[in-house]
């Protein structure tokens, strides 16, 4: 029997490719208009990016499913999904490395002012400059808000720097050898470079506020891979610009694709448009098990990955 299922986010070729292929009839949130399409629905597909309220559910009643290629989904009710018998499902551990490998990019890219190393050689400038210098990150102060998958993936690049380590998150961990601070303020204090490495949702919102930047100070580099929500942008730009702290590396931001145009104009920030996940091989794995969640629930077997609240 063909599944009709409805994708709530933009999906990439090869994705859609291979839904089409798996004889699922794709239909696109933004273009649906029949509501008897509607009933058909039976699964919600998209990526970490996807918005899925409880007025969405509401048209959807036979939906029991959504399946979010992504590992994050602060973007989907999951209470009012629950409340409706609904399953959510995403794809943690594929992109672990990928991300933690972007959070170290942007440790070394801040740090040792890579960017802007590039451009001052592009400008031609060091024909009559010489360019300033930067910071070392071997040896240096590493903190890790959040010490989940990706968080020990960072800490495991990080040691291979020589880099102290340290972390914070909702309790210290048995398995982590690493000091454990209680709040993020606490650990800003004794760190150089602070990556944030925790899920977005109103639990983390503005999680790294004044407090923190003011802890982390005029030496210390805020490195965001997680979600745009967990920092307090306006506090930030007014910090970066007030140099409370030396710098920045930013994958997220909160009104993607949209950026600050003062984050775009200071010198001391390094930019890059959300690629921590975005190789091909790890967005093909991704997809992959996108695909899984959906045979597997078409097929009433047990679901490779629910998401925490669904387990």
């Amino acid at each position: 029997m063909t599944q009709e299922i409805m994708q709530v986010s933009p999906l990439p070729p090869f994705m859609m490719n291979a839904l089409q292929e798996a004889d699922y009839i794709v239909h696109d949130h933004t273009h649906i208009k029949d509501p008897g399409a509607l009933v058909k629905v039976t699964a919600l597909v998209g990526t970490g990016a996807a918005v899925v309220d409880k007025k969405l559910l509401s048209m959807l009643p036979n939906v029991k499913l959504i399946a979010i290629c992504g590992v994050g989904y602060d973007g989907v009710d999951v209470v009012a999904a629950k409340e409706k018998g609904i399953v959510v499902t995403h794809t943690p551990g594929v992109l672990t490395d990928d991300v933690a490998d972007l959070a170290l990019g942007l440790v070394l890219s801040i740090g040792r002012r890579i960017p802007q190393a590039d451009r001052f050689v592009r400008n031609g400038d060091w024909v009559n400059d010489t360019f300033p210098m930067t910071r070392k990150v071997t040896g240096a102060r590493l903190g890790v808000v959040g010490m989940g998958r990706i968080g020990r993936a960072i800490a495991k690049r990080a040691a291979a720097f020589d880099m102290r380590i340290a972390y914070t998150g909702r309790e210290a961990k048995a398995d982590v050898p690493y000091a454990f601070y209680k709040t993020a303020t606490a650990l800003a204090a004794e760190v150089d470079y602070l990556v944030v490495a925790v899920p977005g949702g109103d639990g983390t919102k503005n999680l790294i506020g004044a407090s923190v930047l003011q802890a982390l100070g005029p030496k210390g580099y805020l490195i965001n891979i997680a979600r745009g929500s967990v920092v307090d942008q306006p506090v930030l730009v007014q910090a970066l610009k007030g140099k409370a702290i030396a710098g920045a590396a930013l994958d997220v931001f909160w009104d993607e694709p949209i950026v600050d145009p003062d984050l775009r104009r200071l010198p001391n920030v390094v930019l890059t448009p959300h690629i921590a996940s975005a190789t091909d091989e790890t967005r093909q794995a991704m997809a992959a098990l996108t695909l899984d969640n959906l045979q597997a629930f078409y097929e009433r077997r047990a679901l490779p990955t629910p998401v925490p609240e669904c387990q």
